[in-house]
């Protein structure tokens, strides 16, 4: 009997210990699954609301590199003529007019050159004066005789403007004789288009008889020293517009060459600032006129300068604002974009920026819808 007690204790105690494994199971799995549910039930409202909320409008639809310039562009000035720099006038930042001396080369050759096509001139004139004609003719002559004392004059208009500025320069001459030279040289400019008109209508005349040979002479005179007024010029560096000096590489003394690379000046209107922007082709179609941007700068961190799209280049082309090296097969083409600045920003001339550009209701943006599980 005592090894009859022994094992039915032994059996009672195996299922105890097998219903207490099989409890403690069943709990475990429990609890499991609860937590289960409750961390898949918020990430399924989440969805929910997610698919009711609407897509959010992105803040800006494109983004691209820049630089800042002028408006109109910088314009780079180099010489015309081969030579050494007598005078260097311009300064930087110094505010100039159209037609504003920045630099003049030695001009003894092309001054000499001058005065014997001048007297060469006049030497021609008396003989063709000597000669009779007809009244067609004579009005042909008189009307060319008109035009070349105003060419002249106008020549005479610029070198007074030159000296004046330089007196200005020392203080010796008022901005009111600057401003009266440089009305001078404008109204001498209209006075050679009329008298151009002028000739041009009259040799359209009806039976206007041809040249004599003394008049081929002296036209042929004039021309050599119209060719040697415009070589003097070649040697008087001037302001192609009104604008500010930006950059000046030149000194008295040197010796310049007619080359694109060869930049004696830096010139530029920066009144009104503008932004050149390289947008990627795969964002051209997001890029409208009028459309609103702004233009962020290292230099000014934290700092947004607003400005508007005015233009849109044709077609697309090489990068030039990061351009390293010669073009490879993978290179991305970019559009040329210009944003026009708003205000006086402080940003100068040559800075890198980043342009921002804001979503425009002409450009139809596709989203992909949030569905829920």
């Amino acid at each position: 009997m005592p090894r009859s007690d022994s094992t039915t204790t032994t059996l009672v105690v195996a299922a105890l210990v097998a219903g207490a494994i099989g409890f403690g199971v069943y709990n475990w799995s429990t609890l499991r699954n609860s937590m289960r549910t409750a961390t898949s039930q918020p990430a399924a409202a989440d969805v929910q609301a997610g698919a009711a909320k609407a897509p959010a409008r992105p803040l800006w639809t494109a983004s691209a590199p820049g630089r800042v310039e002028p408006r109109g562009g910088e314009i780079r000035l180099g010489a015309q003529a081969a030579g050494r720099l007598a005078e260097v006038f311009a300064r930087v930042n110094d505010r100039v007019a159209a037609g504003d001396l920045l630099l003049r080369l030695d001009d003894d050759d092309a001054v000499a050159r001058l005065a014997a096509a001048d007297a060469e001139v006049a030497v021609r004139r008396r003989e063709r004066d000597g000669e009779t004609v007809g009244r067609l003719a004579t009005d042909r002559r008189n009307a060319e005789d008109q035009l070349s004392s105003s060419e002249r004059a106008l020549y005479q208009s610029r070198l007074e403007l030159d000296r004046i500025a330089a007196q200005r320069r020392a203080g010796s001459a008022t901005e009111e004789a600057l401003t009266k030279a440089r009305g001078g040289v404008a109204t001498a400019r209209e006075k050679v288009e009329q008298d151009r008109a002028a000739l041009r209508k009259l040799q359209a005349t009806a039976g206007m008889p041809l040249h004599t040979r003394l008049e081929a002479s002296l036209a042929s005179a004039r021309s050599e020293l119209a060719q040697a007024e415009a070589a003097a010029e070649r040697t008087r560096l001037r302001a192609p517009a009104a604008g500010t000096v930006l950059q000046v590489h030149a000194k008295a003394g040197e010796t310049v060459a007619p080359s694109p690379e060869l930049v004696l000046v830096s010139f530029g209107d920066v009144s009104t600032l503008r932004a050149r922007a390289e947008v990627e082709e795969r964002d051209v179609a997001k890029i409208r006129i009028g459309q609103r941007a702004i233009v962020r700068s290292d230099a000014f961190a934290g700092r947004e300068f607003p400005g508007v799209v005015t233009s849109l280049a044709q077609s697309l082309g090489a990068p030039r604002l990061a351009s390293r090296g010669p073009r490879r097969p993978n290179d991305v083409d970019v559009l040329e974009v210009m944003v026009d600045l708003e205000g006086t920003p402080p940003v100068l001339p040559g800075m890198r920026v980043d342009i921002f550009f804001a979503p425009d209701a002409t450009v139809q943006q596709s989203q992909p819808a949030v569905k829920a599980n």
